[in-house]
Formats: C-alpha cells, structure tokens, sequence
C-alpha cells in the first residue's frame, strides 16, 4: 500500500476519533455543567435536532440557541443532572453516543410538577457532522421510564396500567370503526 493511502487512513481515523471526542465533550460539559461554549463552537447554526420526546413547542428548534433552550429546560428540572457516555461509536460523518443520566426532579418539566424523584434514563445520541460541525442530530430515550419515575405514567403491572390498557382497547375499537384495517 502506499504511503498516501495510510496516511489518509491515518488522517481519516484521527478525523474520527476527533469527532467522537468533540462529540462526547459537548454532551457531557453542556448537560453536566450548563457551560455552552462548546455549543457555540460545535454546532452550526441551522443544525436539526430529532428528539420525538421533545415538547411539541421545542421541535422546530434550530442549531446552538435551540440546544441551549433544551439544556436550560432539563437542568432546570433536574438541577443536579448528570450525563455520563457509555461508548462512542463513530464512522465517517457520524457519532453514536450511548449514555444514561440520573438527577432529582426539583423544577417543572413539561408541565410535571417537581417530585424530589431521582431518577435515571439511558439513551442512545448520533451527531452527524460536517465541515467540523454538528448539522443534524437524532435522540432516542426512555421517556416512558422517566414518566414512570415521576409519577406521569403507572407503574408496569399497577392497577393504573391495566386501566390505561383497557381505556386503550376502548379507544382502538373506536379508531377501528373509523379506520377499518
């Protein structure tokens, strides 16, 4: 092989790795600290962010400002929040990151009132990059778990649950009639 070839091979991995460290970075300091320097830095200014949990008045949010404002709502909920990246997995333009959070609910969060819970998530992040910043980034959690935690949805196996259940079979039996499969 040449040397051309393995030094862009070199160059491509390090390039990589440099993301998946940028990548990493970002998450844990802004989350963790509230510091958004690496915001204005990483993320270029019309990024998408898809995170079905999201409120529905935050999903049209764009680049560092909209980042921002998601950070500011969650530490303003769990004040002691904590994100901490299981793996990195990265190629070529894009970053995986698997990561849980706990922290205490002690501020409002989409309308939930505080508990004083503790709770934890884990989730899975991808960052997609290009020309050295963030441009498009996708997000899957436990939401379910948190609303658990915080007393928004029942408990698996409580009488709540098989009520919801019920009143779920009642309202498809309704979509059906209007919606025959």
């Amino acid at each position: 092989m040449s040397s051309d070839a393995m030094t862009g091979a070199a160059d491509a991995a390090t390039g990589t790795a440099d993301l998946a460290d940028a990548s990493r970075r970002l998450l844990e300091q802004s989350f963790n600290t509230g510091n958004f320097e690496l915001i204005e830095q990483l993320v270029a200014p019309e990024a998408l962010n898809h995170d079905p949990a999201l409120p529905a008045q935050m999903r049209e949010l764009r680049g560092p400002d909209g980042l921002k404002r998601i950070i500011t709502t969650y530490r303003a909920a769990f004040p002691d929040l904590r994100m901490t990246i299981d793996d990195v997995i990265s190629s070529g333009d894009k970053v995986v990151l698997r990561w849980h959070s706990d922290g205490t609910h002690r501020g409002e969060l989409a309308g939930l009132s505080p508990t004083g819970v503790h709770g934890s998530v884990t989730g899975i992040s991808i960052d997609r990059w290009q020309d050295g910043k963030i441009v498009e980034a996708w997000a899957e959690w436990d939401n379910m778990g948190l609303a658990r935690q915080l007393g928004a949805a029942p408990p698996e196996g409580s009488v709540g649950e098989k009520v919801g259940m019920g009143l779920q079979h009642l309202m498809a039996r309704w979509m059906r009639r209007k919606n025959p499969l």
